[in-house]
């Protein structure tokens, strides 16, 4: 991180955007920055537009920003995985009552959601929503078989008993499935089904990479390693919820492999709204936990993590690598600050968005009605990169430092 003394404005740049676990396509990210940026340039009074991309990656676009008098060309791309969210969701109403069963093993009976809850209780409670919904629907279900059994029963003196159990049989295995159906139908309501799935992925492995997702992150190494070799100021990478912990292990393979010039733009790793914890915890994330370890020591990278306590998806000012168990005597990384949304949001603004959970864990891409150190625009458009912005800011005094995972080898047995 460099000294007052000798900043270096920032001309150009290339942000990586890592999403969460969100099937949708790229461009809501592209509309939200834009809709965002411009409610956030009319508060704090700079300028900001966006343009198409002028990069070779799959998608993304270009903003030109003035602030603080310097005139800021960015480049920002979203690095894809949302194929691979929408096919690990592709299940039928069956096999999501597996997942269920299986994921939940896999927590409660490798002790990590007990550890989890030492943490924070927001996001636990959100690991445990869809599980009641789901089982609270699957009741429903059963109750409509049942009653469609009595009201057969009751015409058992016109049928056969065996004919009125059978008829009572077939309207109640209809029924149930209606219901199911009806609130699968619905999921963009109850995100039952979403979270189960989101939770399931991340479980799936017991912690350890996917294979089809670990040839994604190469590719995201690939394309960031390309950046660092571009006439730019600061390669930017920002990772949001899951995005966090896969921004990790990408940029702690490429300092692990030399990919990272010592000469090179300034490499910058910004994670938001991270919930590091859910995977790190886990028996078999061995790969992660080194990643963890790695990162957090390299001189080569800025890594700022911000969360918010009013944020109840995320492990808020939990610092991801102590927490892990992981951290090392030469640990520098991460510099955990709240983004306090109680502060930083008019109490209008807060008392509208409170109770909406999901959107006060994207409110770190939004505009901010009475901003303090962390605008995201000024980060990923201003004028200066992210080490020299948080130069000698000093992290959260109420942040969670303390090793809480029962897991902490970084090699498999």
């Amino acid at each position: 991180m460099s000294n007052s003394e000798t900043v270096k404005t920032v001309k150009r740049r290339r942000v990586f955007y890592i999403p969460g676990y969100d099937p949708f396509h790229p461009r809501r990210y592209r509309e939200l920055y834009r809709k965002e940026a411009a409610a956030q340039a009319a508060i704090s009074g700079y300028e900001i537009a966006l343009t198409p991309k002028t990069t070779k990656g799959p998608y993304g676009w270009h903003v030109t920003s003035v602030q603080d008098d310097h005139q800021v060309e960015s480049d920002i791309e979203v690095l894809v995985w949302s194929d691979l969210v929408r096919d690990s969701m592709s299940n039928s109403i069956p096999a999501t009552y597996l997942q269920l069963a299986r994921t939940a093993w896999i927590y409660i009976g490798s002790g990590a959601l007990f550890r989890l809850m030492r943490l924070r209780k927001g996001p636990v409670i959100a690991a445990l929503y869809p599980v009641a919904m789901l089982l609270a629907q699957l009741a429903l279900a059963i109750l409509a078989f049942w009653l469609c059994l009595q009201v057969a029963g009751l015409a058992s003196t016109i049928l056969t008993e065996f004919g009125a159990t059978l008829v009572g049989a077939i309207g109640g295995a209809v029924a149930a499935v209606f219901v199911l159906r009806w609130f699968r139908a619905r999921d963009g309501k109850f995100f039952a089904y979403y979270l189960m799935h989101d939770y399931a992925h991340t479980a799936q492995n017991r912690g350890a990479i996917p294979n089809d997702l670990r040839e994604r992150l190469e590719s995201f190494g690939d394309a960031i390693a390309g950046a660092l070799q571009d006439p730019v100021d600061e390669v930017l990478v920002v990772g949001h919820s899951s995005g966090a912990h896969l921004g990790v292990s990408v940029l702690a393979e490429l300092v692990r492999a030399g990919r990272v010039p010592a000469g090179g733009p300034a490499l910058s790793f910004l994670t938001l709204g991270q919930v590091v914890p859910m995977v790190s915890f886990l028996p078999d994330a061995h790969e992660l936990r080194a990643d963890l370890r790695d990162l957090c020591q390299s001189d080569l990278l800025t890594w700022l993590d911000v969360t918010a306590p009013g944020d109840g998806c995320a492990f808020a000012l939990c610092d991801p690598v102590s927490v892990s168990g992981v951290a090392p005597e030469g640990k520098r990384w991460p510099l955990v600050i709240s983004a306090a949304f109680t502060q930083t949001l008019s109490p209008e603004t807060w008392q509208t968005l409170r109770w909406r959970f999901f959107r006060l864990h994207f409110q770190y891409l939004c505009a901010f009605d009475k901003p303090g150190d962390y605008d995201y625009f000024r980060i990923t458009a201003g004028p200066l990169t992210l080490g020299e912005r948080f130069y000698g800011r000093a992290p959260s005094k109420s942040r969670i430092e303390k090793a809480v995972s029962r897991f902490t080898s970084v090699a498999a047995a």
